[in-house]
């Protein structure tokens, strides 16, 4: 008879120990959203005369992350985030601004993009005729 009392009272305790936390007393408040879940957007944008990231020579780094507040390094790190968050993180939906003029000079940009955005990795590079045009596009992803 100890014996079943025993096991009685271990099966009891085991039960409450897995199932405790899965009663109503312990359940989050629906209502309540947790704040530590959020896709990581972490960049590192580099800039560089050439035709290549291969043979250009970085010039230039930035960081911009963009959750879950727009911050880092990038001189316009709001409106970067901003843009990026309008085209979806596509780097090759970024138009150019209307109404900018650039000359005609070749003297080839590269821009290039590594890290994370909304969790996916991205890898992205670059190469404008000129600085100008590098600047015209967006409201400044490519502007620092």
């Amino acid at each position: 008879m100890r014996t079943t009392a025993r096991w009685a009272m271990t099966i009891g305790l085991t039960a409450t120990a897995v199932c405790g936390p899965l009663s109503g007393a312990a359940l989050a408040d629906p209502g309540q959203a947790p704040t530590a879940l959020y896709a990581p957007s972490a960049l590192v944008l580099t800039v560089g005369h050439g035709e290549s990231a291969i043979t250009a020579t970085p010039e230039r780094a930035v960081t911009l992350t963009c959750a879950p507040t727009p911050a880092g390094t990038h001189p316009a790190a709001g409106p970067a985030c901003a843009e990026l968050r309008g085209v979806g993180g596509d780097f090759d939906a970024l138009t150019a601004r209307d109404g900018v003029m650039c000359t005609k000079q070749y003297d080839p940009v590269v821009v290039t993009v590594d890290g994370v955005w909304q969790g996916k990795r991205v890898s992205y590079e670059r190469t404008f005729s000129n600085d100008c045009m590098k600047n015209a596009y967006g409201t400044g992803v490519f502007s620092f």
